[in-house]
């Protein structure tokens, strides 16, 4: 597989209409490379680059190089670059993150008498399809990187203190709010991207299966999530997976390498707020499914591997 990127679209004129969709309409009707019926003959690149905005990137793990294909986000500021995920694959020469990013980074302009901008690399949460790509950034310079687990995430962003609170990270002309949501997993964390709106919620809201291992904490987090909704512009909730079809309700199986018919990435608010109200009135910790997704409490096997997975990044 080589680096590629998929179209980067630029509106001429007219924003919004039907002949120049606005930049989350194309989001929303964005198909990305989704694998393959035969991946020895897939000849898509390991890692896709959508650009949202001059300074925004969404980038995809091709499905035959990991199924999980997760999504990870690269938002530029003047000072700083955020990395949210690091996606599913250690191996650089299979999975060269750094080095793209590397390559999106020189095309940026900088702040003024600043040559190199900070690369702040974050976790949505400490399950390794997220973190495996850490080992290319370990060692590189202006690289700060937060390890997947409870101590290092409590540690920078003072949640031990504050589980509620929120932290606020300037990216330079750019803010993002971070805070914790539990419930898919200890560590899980939301991002609010002050320049695109977007609410990046990781495996805690995603178009998929998702699987709560603490029901009562996934409770919380998704009020909470609703909460912040309402009290600031937000134009989509993105998470880290595409597991649902475009048809209603109907998800791949765990293991699936090839999507050729998947559901858009972007929900919306209105979605978490009919996920809340269903949990709030929801008598038992029950499978509960959705056009969009579907949430689901672990079995206890689903939650002694978690444990496990957990304690190994601890």
């Amino acid at each position: 597989m080589v680096i590629c990127c998929s179209t980067v679209y630029a509106l001429e004129s007219k924003p919004g209409t039907d002949a120049f969709p606005s930049t989350l309409q194309m989001l929303q009707q964005k198909k990305w490379i989704h694998g393959s019926a035969d991946c020895d003959a897939d000849a898509d690149p390991a890692i896709e680059v959508f650009r949202y905005d001059p300074s925004t990137y969404i980038l995809r793990q091709n499905k035959c190089l990991n199924f999980e294909a997760p999504f990870i986000y690269v938002l530029f500021g003047l000072a700083k670059v955020l990395v949210l995920d690091t996606g599913a694959t250690e191996n650089a020469a299979e999975f060269p993150l750094y080095e793209t990013i590397q390559s999106l980074s020189n095309e940026q302009p900088a702040a003024a008498g600043q040559n190199v901008r900070e690369l702040l690399v974050l976790h949505s949460h400490s399950h390794s399809d997220h973190y495996s790509g850490d080992t290319q950034f370990a060692e590189q310079p202006n690289v700060t990187l937060i390890a997947p687990n409870g101590g290092a995430v409590a540690e920078f962003f003072a949640f031990d203190d504050s589980p509620d609170g929120e932290t606020i990270i300037d990216l330079g002309a750019r803010k993002i709010t971070v805070f914790a949501v539990p419930g898919h997993q200890e560590e899980a964390i939301a991002v609010y991207d002050s320049q695109t709106s977007w609410l990046l919620t990781g495996d805690t809201f995603y178009p998929g299966y998702i699987y709560v291992k603490n029901w009562n904490d996934y409770q919380h987090s998704i009020a909470r999530l609703v909460a912040f909704s309402e009290k600031h512009e937000v134009s989509a909730l993105l998470g880290a997976h595409i597991e649902m079809t475009d048809r209603p309700g109907e998800d791949y199986p765990i293991g699936t390498v090839h999507q050729p018919d998947e559901a858009s990435l972007v929900l919306s608010a209105g979605e978490l707020i009919m996920l809340n109200s269903a949990i709030a009135n929801s008598d038992e910790q029950t499978e509960l499914r959705f056009d969009q997704f579907i949430v689901a409490p672990m079995n206890w096997l689903q939650k002694l591997l978690s444990n496990i997975a957990r304690w190994l990044v601890q």
